[in-house]
């Protein structure tokens, strides 16, 4: 899966901006050319070496880069007094995912450096609470769009999310996204592939088709609805915030109706850093009593993605099948689990079993019927192979996993 690296970045250069605030040059292993990033350390980080702390990863938008929220959006002294780590790292327009075609900068694989490079050099560098607990992100427009994504993309790293202005359904106005990379010098298509022919690579990145996935976390979704608000010098209506207050929208929406609590503010506003700041500002206390406070991994829970291979809160899947497709790995529990998709699929469970000892494993579905007989492996975990279905024409297939106790 999108994501994995088996080693670090290598440091070019290391600049201190102030007391708390550090610029770093990075040769990225997965990107063509070096990268920067800001961090700002709370105060206190160097006195006790015994002391860690969580991070906050914050992401800009579309036309900045990674010294835009403490040149222009005031990180430094919104978080003058929160007691963790904030990573500003850059992403160009490249809409915080792996490109399917180059750009004007060769490779684009934001998502492959953000979580499987940056992440683990953050945490073995620094003092950081290196756990789900420690982990939060927050960003504005192109940025609110990879804070969810990533969130709902990789669960098992975050313990919270916020948007601000973010662009959290490229469902609609799908032209946003094309926008950005052809800043980038991408051609049509060039981050997911044609809209058309490849929607399904456009929704397994996008929040609203992933919203399920976000349950068990803070959210917070903050918007503007493109009239002028009480921060504006001059009275004209936003197009581009007007865009993402619907989009925005949506997702509140659908998380109401999947039941998932989340904080949901808006109000007259547009596309600009007085706005964000705002939003930071006031935002920052929930991320801070998050992470005093962690939340809590669901049980059972759910999992929706289009990729042929996954790994979540323990278990992983792995597909074997003609095309991408959406599958759902549901209620997932020490009891069973059920598995909506097609072709076949090998899902290994978590290790919560006593190893080596052996469970019946009860399997219902249109095309695999059966009670096996499994033994857990030495981590405890358990593994099967099942026979879903065809694929084709938007068909999945439903098989219910049951597992007894152990023999």
């Amino acid at each position: 899966m999108t994501g994995t690296v088996t080693t670090g970045p290598a440091v070019l250069s290391r600049m201190m901006l102030g007391d708390r605030l550090v610029e770093y040059e990075l040769r990225s292993r997965v990107l063509d050319g070096p990268t920067r990033l800001r961090i700002l350390f709370p105060h206190g980080y160097g006195h006790d070496p015994q002391v860690r702390y969580p991070v906050l990863y914050l992401l800009h938008g579309g036309d900045d880069d990674y010294r835009s929220w403490t040149d222009e959006g005031q990180a430094t002294e919104s978080t003058e007094d929160m007691p963790f780590i904030v990573v500003m790292p850059h992403a160009g327009n490249g809409f915080y995912s792996d490109w399917v075609k180059p750009g004007r900068y060769g490779r684009v694989r934001w998502e492959t450096f953000h979580i499987g490079e940056l992440l683990p050099w953050i945490d073995r560098t620094f003092r950081t609470v290196a756990h789900r607990s420690g982990r939060a992100l927050a960003g504005l427009s192109m940025g609110g769009f990879g804070a969810m994504s990533y969130a709902a993309r990789h669960p098992d790293l975050f313990t919270a999310a916020a948007s601000f202005s973010g662009a959290l359904d490229t469902n609609r106005y799908t032209f946003v996204p094309e926008i950005a990379a052809r800043r980038d010098g991408g051609p049509i298509g060039a981050i997911w592939g044609d809209r058309i022919t490849q929607s399904v690579r456009w929704r397994a990145h996008n929040p609203w088709d992933l919203a399920p996935n976000l349950r068990g976390m803070s959210l917070t979704v903050r918007t503007g609805t493109g009239l002028p608000g009480p921060l504006n010098e001059r009275a004209k209506p936003d197009p581009l915030e007007a865009i993402v207050f619907h989009e925005s929208m949506r997702l509140h929406r659908r998380l109401e109706r999947l039941g998932i609590k989340h904080d949901w503010h808006y109000g007259h506003g547009t596309h600009n850093w007085s706005y964000w700041s705002k939003d930071l500002r006031a935002t920052l206390p929930t991320i801070a009593d998050v992470f005093a406070n962690p939340t809590t991994t669901p049980t059972p829970f759910t999992h929706v993605s289009a990729e042929d291979d996954y790994r979540v809160r323990g278990w992983s899947v792995h597909f074997r099948r003609p095309r991408m497709e959406f599958s759902t790995l549901a209620n997932a529990h020490c009891g069973g689990f059920t598995l909506i998709g097609s072709g076949t699929a090998t899902v290994r469970t978590a290790g919560w079993f006593e190893p080596d000892r052996e469970h019946k494993i009860a399997v219902d579905g249109p095309y695999d019927q059966r009670t096996v007989v499994v033994r857990a492996d030495p981590a405890g975990r358990l593994a099967l192979s099942l026979r879903l279905g065809p694929s084709g024409h938007g068909r999945r297939h439903t098989v219910q996993v049951s597992i007894s106790e152990g023999t």
